[in-house]
C-alpha cells in the first residue's frame, strides 16, 4: 500500500489542521486502538491455534502470537502510565477476534494465513500514518510503533510465504477482513 510521504512534524501535533483533535486526544487515541488492535490480534491468533495448534503451521502461528502478545504488554504497560481508558468494544474484539481467527483456520491453513495477510496489511499502513504523525517530542512511541509494524509486516510477508493467495475466494475473503479491520481501528479510536 502507499507510503506516508510527509514531513515529519518536529512536535507532535504541530502539523494539525482545524478540527483535528488536539496533541493529548490525538496520543489517547493512538495508544487506545494500538492496544485494542493488539488485543484482537491476540485473539485471532488464540482462535487459529485452537484449530491448528497440533498441525504443521501451529508453531508459525505461535510465533507470531508471541510477538503479537508481546506487542500487547507493551500497549497494556502504556495504557497504565498515560492513564489511557481502554476501548468499551473490548469485548467484542475479544469474541470477533477469536471467532475471526478459528473460523479462516477450520477453512484450512491458507486461509488463516490469508486473514493474517488481510489484517496486517490494513495495520502496516495504520502504524506507518501513525508514525508519521509523532514527533520527536515523541520518538519513544514512534519507536515503538515502528518496530511492532516491521513485525506486523513480518506476519503478513508470513501469509504470503505460506500460500495465503491460494485461499479460494481469497480476493473477497480478504476485502471482507480489510473492511472489519478499518471498522474496527475506526470505532476502537473512538469508543
Amino acid at each position: 500500500m502507499s507510503e506516508i510521504k510527509r514531513k515529519r512534524p518536529k512536535v507532535t501535533g504541530d502539523d494539525r489542521l482545524p478540527g483535528d483533535a488536539d496533541r493529548e486526544t490525538m496520543i489517547e487515541r493512538m495508544i487506545r486502538v494500538d492496544h485494542a488492535g493488539e488485543f484482537g490480534a491476540a485473539r485471532i491468533y488464540k482462535g487459529q491455534l485452537a484449530v491448528l495448534g497440533k498441525t504443521p503451521v501451529g508453531d508459525t502461528i505461535r510465533h507470531m502470537a508471541k510477538q503479537e502478545e508481546a506487542h500487547l504488554a507493551a500497549f497494556e504497560e502504556l495504557l497504565a502510565e498515560r492513564r489511557v481508558r481502554p476501548t468499551m468494544l473490548s469485548p467484542i474484539w475479544h469474541a470477533a477476534g477469536f471467532a475471526l481467527g478459528a473460523a479462516t483456520a477450520a477453512m484450512s491453513a491458507k486461509a488463516a494465513m490469508a486473514c493474517t495477510v488481510a489484517v496486517e496489511d490494513v495495520i502496516q499502513d495504520h502504524y506507518a500514518e501513525q508514525s508519521a504523525k509523532l514527533g520527536d517530542d515523541e520518538a519513544e512511541l514512534r519507536d515503538l510503533i515502528d518496530r511492532f509494524r516491521a513485525e506486523e509486516i513480518e506476519h503478513k510477508e508470513t501469509g504470503i510465504a505460506y500460500k495465503a493467495e491460494e485461499t479460494p475466494g481469497y480476493r473477497v475473503m480478504s476485502e471482507f477482513i480489510k473492511t472489519g479491520t478499518r471498522a474496527a481501528i475506526w470505532l476502537s479510536t473512538r469508543i
